[in-house]
């Protein structure tokens, strides 16, 4: 059965809510990809110079970690619906002002970086209020549909149409007409989210005495994350995979493929893409298939064993074999990256979800620039091939040692879903 028949089988409303939900995503994510390019130009139109780029660059990495774990608080302590509709409404009265300042030719360096600042704020606030949103409008057994689709979509709007077009967009014009652009895709985003129901805000509301502290409600967050031990051992491992993996397909790939390949920048950009359209392709297949009955052991096995393909990109210097590799590395990481939102979704109590989705993303985007960071030096001690191929081997062991410590299949047997 399609995804499409799925929702369709919906109740009215949660189908309406989950439409419109989705477009709201799709086009916030096109936009955040074609910031990235526009930013770019936008900066080398005024200071020529890697490190204003760099520094520019960095605040919306910033703008992510400094409020990705208080995102989550407030979207267990409020509306997730008011939280969407505020996050794209800021976002777009800020890129709106930024294209009128662009236009005008009043732009300066520190708007354009308090601009990048802005809009990583806004996702850290605005992706943990759409994953504890998604179970109210829609029912359990259409959350890895609902995942699968929201994983496609962001390699394929995010990292392709959205940068390409906005190449394509300030190449033939300036970048002040791509700023107008992504303005105008979060002001639809907006008025897109007015028209989602209020199907959160039934609740009734906890008296202001009765009502936790902020820090009260993280350190709620962390003690559940932590007496929970599939999930503990889900995100040692995940960010552990995000350390070890990250780094070598960020910065050491452009190098192996400058040392194999004559035009290495094209080359780079295709197997990008592989990297990409494998990821997209397999959110789509996990999503049109059943829940697995070993949920939490088909994850951890898609993520570990979805390394190994990175030693063929050490030992082969055939493009068509790494193309193919990285290809089957995306799908792996798509598949269980869709099954891990979908348990995040149907494990965890509706009140916690926001709190241990902002955790999560904490603890992937700490390691991932520390992973980064480190890749050159460690370069210059191991030769670059076989630090591929530590990093498509050591991730498998990982995976059995989290099975193990984390008592997966204990969880599955005591907690069954989907099972006929």
């Amino acid at each position: 059965m399609s995804n499409t028949i799925k929702l369709r089988a919906l109740h009215p409303l949660a189908s309406r809510d989950y439409r419109l939900l989705f477009a709201a995503v799709g086009i916030e994510v096109f936009g955040t990809g074609m910031w990235t390019i526009v930013m770019v130009f936008q900066v080398l139109a005024l200071d020529d110079s890697p490190l204003a780029l760099s520094a520019v660059a960095t605040g919306m990495s910033l703008g992510l970690f400094a409020f990705s774990v208080l995102g989550g608080v407030v979207a267990d302590r409020f509306s997730k619906r008011r939280i969407l509709i505020t996050v794209q409404g800021s976002t777009a009265a800020i890129m709106t002002a930024v294209a009128v300042l662009s236009l005008t030719g009043n732009i300066e360096l520190w708007h354009v970086a308090a601009a990048s600042f802005a809009m990583g704020a806004g996702s850290a606030f605005f992706y943990p209020a759409y994953s504890a949103y998604l179970p109210v409008v829609l029912p359990p057994e259409q959350l890895l549909a609902a995942n699968g689709l929201e994983g496609a979509l962001r390699p394929s709007m995010g990292q392709g149409l959205g940068p390409a077009l906005g190449g394509v967009i300030v190449g033939m014009f300036f970048p002040a007409i791509g700023a107008v652009i992504v303005a105008a895709s979060y002001a639809i985003a907006f008025v897109i989210t007015l028209f989602l129901s209020r199907r959160d805000e039934h609740t009734e509301p906890t008296p202001p005495e009765d009502r936790p502290t902020v820090w009260g409600d993280l350190r709620a967050g962390v003690a559940y994350v932590a007496r929970t031990r599939w999930l503990l051992w889900t995100l040692i491992f995940g960010s552990s995979l995000a350390l070890i993996v990250q780094g070598p397909i960020e910065v050491l790939l452009p190098f192996l493929t400058r040392d194999r390949f004559e035009d290495a920048e094209a080359t780079f950009g295709f197997l990008l893409a592989a990297y990409g359209i494998g990821g997209a392709v397999g959110s789509l297949i996990v999503s049109s298939l059943k829940l697995p009955r070993r949920y939490l052991t088909f994850m951890i096995l898609c993520w570990g064993g979805g390394t190994l393909p990175l030693v063929v990109i050490g030992v082969a210097d055939n493009l068509i074999l790494m193309l193919s590799a990285l290809f089957v590395v995306g799908a792996l990481t798509g598949a269980g990256v869709v099954v891990w939102g979908t348990l995040l979704q149907r494990l965890v109590p509706l009140d916690m979800i926001g709190r241990v989705a902002s955790l999560d993303f904490f603890v992937s985007i700490a390691f991932m620039p520390v992973s980064i960071a480190i890749a050159g030096p460690l370069s210059l001690l191991v030769p670059i091939p076989i630090i591929f191929v530590i990093a498509g081997v050591i991730p498998p062991a990982l995976a059995l040692i989290a099975l193990l410590a984390g008592r997966m299949r204990q969880t599955e047997d005591s907690q069954p879903l989907d099972a006929d």
